[in-house]
């Protein structure tokens, strides 16, 4: 356990994850990348708990993720059925993650803006643009950007369909598919490929 979670989470954090796992007995995966969630908690069909974290996050969105869905857990061995991010999951979160936040564990970047995140902590960090841009700085190097970050009318990738950036409403973009010309409203946080332009032959 400690050996596979060293390539996952700060070194500082180790022994208070572990703690927290064996608190809480659950399957834990750690599973490829999916473009709509870093991860997910479910009762299985055998009635087990297990939590799901994608293998792609760097070792601060990875521990805040895996928090995140054992506070699910948390919330459901509390209270059954509730609102999957309401009051009850908020506060299961937040205490679960008071002992994380110490320099040891995130770095100076981070740890304010992931204080001020967990006052009423969302249901993506993605829709925390200051911390989720401190996180991805802390990431492996892609051809991605946030699609808050690149230009009104740029053309954009997204599971390999083609969009255009569109007017802000309210927290999310309207884009157009340009094959079907349907209109999307995407998370500001969302992560797309710009489109590249073709040269012309002189």
């Amino acid at each position: 356990m400690k050996s596979t979670l060293q390539k996952y989470v700060p070194e500082a954090s180790i022994h208070l994850v572990i703690d927290l796992l064996n608190k809480y007995p659950h399957t834990l995966k750690i599973v490829n990348q999916r473009q709509t969630k870093h991860g997910d908690f479910r009762l299985t069909n055998k009635n087990n708990y297990q939590i799901t974290v994608n293998n792609n996050l760097n070792k601060y969105q990875f521990l805040l993720t895996l928090i995140h869905e054992i506070a699910h857990l948390v919330t459901h061995l509390n209270h059954k059925r509730v609102k999957p991010h309401g009051k009850e999951w908020k506060q299961h979160f937040q205490h679960l993650m008071l002992p994380f936040l110490q320099p040891t564990i995130f770095p100076d970047e981070i740890l304010p803006l992931l204080a001020n995140y967990l006052k009423n902590p969302k249901a993506s960090t993605d829709s925390d643009v200051k911390l989720s841009l401190a996180m991805k700085q802390f990431s492996s190097k892609n051809n991605k950007s946030y699609i808050f970050e690149i230009p009104l009318n740029a053309e954009f990738m997204f599971k390999n369909r083609i969009f255009r950036k569109e007017n802000k409403r309210r927290t999310r973009y309207e884009c157009i598919e340009l094959k079907t010309n349907k209109r999307y409203l995407f998370n500001q946080n969302a992560e797309v490929e710009l489109k590249k332009i073709a040269k012309q032959n002189e």
